[in-house]
């Protein structure tokens, strides 16, 4: 087969008349629309209003109203000059306002630039074989063409729409385009038609491509979703809280799902969905705190602000027309809201440094910078929160093969012909027969795909290309010294008869050839164990065939297989089969076909452990990570290896378990799943070998769902194959493997290991860490500021009637503790020290104790600084005092020292805030961080300006070189200070609370339906009363339809039964909602022994039980999949869920 030749003139004829294999992405948002995004935040808003009306006022001129009349707090203006310059803090107060916004813009603009340069690369790695000029080659998706002949195989994820032309026991989920769960049957002859966006199962195939791009399925759908979901958005951004907007801003783009065709409109499709669609990863144990700690201090800050605008009207109603006894004259109306505008601004002022909403930006910018940091570090990150997940993680489950092993396999023992060869044997040294059928059966019965290339460099190793266990075997027949090609030349792949391809149920994979006299011969490989279960005769040393009794197998497991499993080799037993001309064989009964075979010989597959590997684990155990290996390897492999890698250590009192031994010890007698079965095995548990998929999925929610441990765990998983989807979507963050790794594989997870190693694993838990410790310190430094400028402005205006500082200086301090601050704190880079504590776990409160005694430690030194300098300020330094000025004085050196003092004790208090749990030394690592150095002078170098030069605008007058230097030296103590606080044992200080502690959602019953309610955030919730009644009433019909289709299902239960119960059928309700149950949702695949997957414990309604056949057709109701969490299900934010009948 040759294909098309590649020719660029014709390729570009067919991109010009077919069209590109691309979708074109969505327009990004403008600069403009960004800032009018920003522009949204209230508290901007309320300062907009009042600086808008204090500029009115200030240019309103009250008609002949006798200044002396208005009161003496009115009066006293310096001169005419002075009180024209009323505009001036109207003006400043928006210039501030519009450089907090373009800076919140910018920020937002430039991480939508870094998230499509993400998407573009993760769309460059995404390659697909085809055939062009004879030649298998890999192109990147984009660049298929109509008429390219497409090699597809398990594990694909389909790229165009085509034609199939030759396949081999092919099996296509179409579940994200029909809804359908079962695997449909491809061929030639039946049904060829292979649709893009859908994932190959079983098998392998060629397809001739008919259609790319937006002429493709998935194109269409697209195209026909552009405009709906366009008013989806805005019906969306107008029933969003505020704090849920500065939280959308730091989640915006953050989930990037890999789309079949990866549009960008699909990725944010399918980022609204995955948000919407899954409870588990719907916020960030992370964000939840933040959330909530937000809200809290948010309220603290309104009601303080509300008390102050109360307390300074009160006190100036009372002053004016009580104490002094005057009339409200009309005339002085305008001077009295001018007063009153001026104790707004200064509530506003006291509100806007309460609410941190330099919160999301310190999310998003140290998750932003980690995930431009961890791309170095071979982790590619389509989740954002996964990334801080990482850093709580308590577990990993870890595949063996390429992740704790190089995947680089070699055969290095050998039993044929009645001999156990301890290294490759000399060809002469069996019969010639026997050399035959091996080297046919390894040659045949592997993918045609699956090569050993000559070595790219001299002296290097020859490249292995495919499945590396099949490279292993092609090897060992290059080692006897034979020629694996020209026997595939002379068979090519379409002329064999039947192939039953691998996969984790068969653990086999058998090919049938259909001989010339109208015979059949079956070859067969395979997991040692079971293809010897299979086989009833062996070849011995003459040749001849003979008799395998079950006392020989017995032998041969005890005396060949296990020794060699014991050294950590995979055994991989190969056998053949030949039948009659006229034997009558029904080849789609695949056990009497693969039964009564001969064995050939047994070999044992060396997959070394990457050096690296023992000294990761031990990293992770002194950090408190447990590692636990899940492998479909023989037990005493997987004993060997995890031996090697320090998974288990001798005389440690660990279990290791094959996958039937677990499954029989977590199930009752019913067959179902306990959750006290799991706890008893999961701790103790270090090594599942013989697993299937289900297995592992199985473990993975035992582990996150138990309440054995004072702790929840966090749980990450390793996965490679199709099958592993289930397990990495319900893990807390699945990895998939870059190389190795199906696309499949690729799209249920959260972090790719662009080198399938494990090391990179450990790099993801310490940049995790570390973005935990960016979100402490900068709350650590950013509370204290908030604190103490709140009790200063407070305060100062209840006592002097004036906030001491004025809006605009509380804006710049504000801009540097919010966006400098963040920057500053939330790219510092992490150090191998992080590996050294336990995780923090999800109940661990976002400020600890320790965090505590620094904020409150620093409050009272500033505290202390600022209300000395300002009622004392004018005697020490012998200036004019500031207090009780009149309207529009100018700014007094006194109050510009306050200031000036207090935005350096900032400064310095920025270096304490690098440490939180309770270091001496601050400045360790200081000049690793370039930015943190850059942003702490550049402040200075800005307050040296504003100062100097800042005049009325900034409310401040020019310091001498003397004041100057008390101010810094002021600043400085903070240093030493922090040293006094850090001598402090936080055990004595009991009275201390901790602060931002994680949802304690875990509490709550999992069947109860107030789950739904709890899944929306704390601030969300107020404010949805009307929508959740309205999602309760839907709720009920949902159930009521579901028992209908549980009844009507359980009638047909004889007549049909689905392959595969990979998905469940769900509504899809309201675009902001989804209607969750309880943990059934999770899909189990089929396990390869026949047990049945029951429902968990949890669930106590009867209707998935009953529910056998779970097929939405058979009901007539058209029920929408959920494909998010189906196991094997495509794009989890499938065009077709909208389209699907919404409810």
């Amino acid at each position: 087969m040759l294909g098309l030749s590649g020719n660029p003139a014709d390729l570009e004829r067919r991109h010009h008349v077919f069209g590109e294999n691309f979708i074109p992405p969505k327009k990004a948002k403008t600069f403009i629309q960004l800032v009018w995004e920003a522009l949204q935040d209230v508290t901007l808003i309320i300062l907009e209003i009042a600086a808008i009306i204090s500029l009115g006022l200030s240019f309103y001129k009250p008609p002949g109203g006798d200044n002396e009349v208005c009161g003496t707090a009115a009066g006293s203006v310096e001169d005419e000059g002075e009180s024209e310059a009323g505009w001036i803090e109207g003006v400043a107060i928006l210039v501030s306002v519009i450089c907090v916004v373009l800076v919140t813009a910018f920020n937002d603009w430039s991480k939508e630039k870094q998230f499509r340069g993400l998407q573009n690369r993760i769309e460059q790695e995404q390659k697909f074989t085809v055939i062009r000029g004879g030649q298998v080659i890999q192109i990147p998706v984009a660049e298929l063409v109509v008429g390219d002949i497409a090699q597809v195989k398990y594990g694909d994820l389909l790229p165009a729409d085509g034609v199939l032309i030759h396949g081999n026991d092919l099996k296509i989920d179409e579940s994200s385009l029909t809804g359908e769960s079962d695997h449909v049957k491809k061929g030639p002859e039946r049904d060829p038609l292979l649709l893009s966006g859908t994932h190959v199962m079983e098998g392998s195939g060629r397809m001739i491509v008919t259609a790319v791009g937006v002429n493709s399925q998935t194109g269409i759908i697209f195209t026909l979703l552009g405009s709906g979901e366009e008013e989806e958005k805005k019906n969306k951004k107008q029933d969003g809280a505020v704090e849920n907007r500065n939280k959308a801003k730091a989640q915006d783009g953050a989930a990037m799902e890999m789309q079949p065709l990866k549009s960008d409109e699909a990725a944010e499709d399918a980022s609204e969905k995955k948000k919407t669609n899954v409870p588990k990863k719907e916020k960030s144990v992370l964000q939840g705190k933040l959330t909530k700690l937000a809200v809290q201090i948010g309220k603290a800050g309104l009601v303080m602000s509300a008390v102050t605008v109360i307390i300074l009207v009160l006190y100036f109603v009372i002053d004016t027309f009580w104490v002094q006894q005057r009339p409200w004259l009309t005339e002085c109306t305008p001077i009295y809201i001018q007063y009153f505008v001026k104790f707004f601004i200064v509530g506003v002022t006291v509100l806007v440094v309460a609410v941190p909403e330099g919160l999301p930006l310190a999310v998003t910018i140290s998750l932003a910078y980690s995930v431009k940091k961890m791309m170095k570090d071979n982790n590619l990150v389509r989740h954002l929160d996964a990334c801080e997940t990482m850093g709580n993680a308590t577990a990993i489950c870890s595949d063996k093969t390429g992740t704790l092993t190089m995947n680089r396999m070699t055969v290095v023992q050998a039993y044929v012909a009645d001999r156990h060869y301890k290294m490759i044997p000399d060809p002469e040294s069996f019969p010639e027969n026997i050399m035959d059928k091996l080297v046919a059966g390894v040659a045949v019965n592997s993918a045609y795909t699956t090569k050993i290339l000559p070595p790219e460099k001299e002296g290097g190793l020859p490249r292995h290309v495919g499945n590396k266990t099949e490279c292993a075997l092609l090897g060992f027949v290059m080692a006897l010294k034979r020629d694996y090609q020209a026997i595939r030349n002379e068979i090519p792949e379409e002329k064999l008869f039947k192939v039953y391809t691998f996969n984790s149920a068969r653990k086999s994979m058998s090919t049938v050839l259909k001989n010339p006299d109208g015979s059949f011969q079956m070859f067969s490989k395979g997991a040692s164990e079971i293809v010897l279960k299979k086989c009833s005769k062996i070849l011995n040393a003459k040749g001849e065939t003979k008799d395998l009794k079950i006392r020989d197998r017995d032998d041969l497991i005890k005396k060949v297989i296990e020794p060699m499993a014991s050294e950590g080799l995979r055994t991989i037993c190969l056998a053949f089969r030949e039948f009659e001309v006229d034997s009558d064989v029904d080849w789609d009964n695949e056990n009497d076909v693969l039964s009564d075979l001969t064995c050939i010989a047994v070999v044992g597959i060396e997959d070394p452990v990457r050096p690296e590997v023992p000294d990761a684990i031990k990293k992770c155990q002194r950090a408190g990570i447990t590692v636990r290996m899940v492998t479909g390897d023989n037990i005493n492999t997987a004993r060997a290896i995890a031996t090697k890698c320090g998974i288990l250590q001798a005389g440690d009192d660990f279990l290791c378990l094959e996958g039937k031994q677990f499954n029989k010890r977590i199930r009752n007698a019913k067959g179902e799943i306990e959750q006290e079965r799991i706890d008893k095995i999961w701790p103790r548990l270090r090594v599942l070998a013989r697993s299937s998929p289900t297995d592992k999925h199985t473990l993975v929610k035992g582990i996150i769902d138990s309440t054995v441990l004072e702790r929840k765990q966090v749980v990450a998983v390793t996965g490679d194959g199709t099958n592993d989807g289930p397990a990495l979507k319900k893990a807390d963050v699945g990895f998939a493997m870059g190389i190795a790794g199906t696309d499949v594989a690729k799209e249920a997870s959260d972090i790719i290991l662009t080198d399938d190693n494990f090391t990179s694993i450990v790099k993801a838990v310490m940049w995790g860490r570390n973005v935990y410790d960016s979100i402490s310190k900068f709350l650590q430094f950013q509370l204290t500021v908030n604190v103490v400028a709140v009790i200063v402005a407070f305060t100062g205006a209840c006592i002097t009637q004036d906030s001491p500082l004025k809006a605009v200086q509380m804006l710049w301090v504000n801009l540097i503790m919010d966006t400098f601050a963040s920057l500053a704190l939330a790219t510092e880079p992490p150090t191998e020290a992080l590996l050294l504590r336990k995780p923090y776990g999800r109940n661990k409160p976002l400020i600890s104790r320790t965090m505590m005694k620094n904020i409150l430690g620093h409050a009272v030194y500033q505290l202390i600084v600022v209300f000395t300098l300002l009622f004392a300020g004018e005697k020490i330094f012998d200036i004019d005092s500031g207090r009780n000025a009149p309207l529009h004085a100018p700014p007094s050196e006194h109050y510009t020292i306050v200031f000036n003092t207090f935005v350096m004790m900032q400064l310095f208090n920025e270096v304490n805030a690098r440490k939180i749990h309770g270091e001496r030394n601050v400045f360790d690592g200081i000049f690793n961080n370039i930015i943190f150095c850059s942003i702490v002078l550049g402040t200075f170098i800005i307050q040296i300006i504003i100062v100097q030069f800042g005049g009325k605008p900034f409310s401040c007058t020019k310091l001498t070189a003397d004041q100057w230097l008390w101010c810094v030296f002021l600043g400085m103590g903070t240093l030493i200070w922090g040293q006094v606080i850090a001598t402090i044992p936080t055990s004595h200080l009991t009275f201390l609370k901790e602060a931002g502690l994680g949802t304690q959602k875990e509490e709550i019953p999992e069947d109860e339906l107030e789950e739904d309610i709890e899944e929306i955030d704390h601030a969300e919730r107020e404010l949805r009363h009307g929508q959740i009644l309205w999602f309760r009433g839907l709720n009920r019909i949902q159930t009521q339809l579901r028992v209908v289709n549980a009844f009507r299902s359980s009638l047909y239960e004889g007549l049909e039964k689905p392959e595969s119960r990979s998905s469940i059928h769900n509504f899809m309700t309201h675009p902001e909602f989804r209607i969750e149950d309880s943990d059934t949702h999770i899909p189990l695949i089929d396990e390869s022994e026949g047990d049945e997957e029951a429902p968990t414990k949890h669930d106590t309604s009867p209707r998935l039980s009953l529910n056998e056949n779970n097929n939405a057709v058979d009901s007539g109701i058209h029920l929408t999949t959920n494909t998010s969490k189906s196991a094997t299900s495509s794009t989890p934010g499938s065009p077709l869920h909208s389209l699907e009948t919404s409810l």
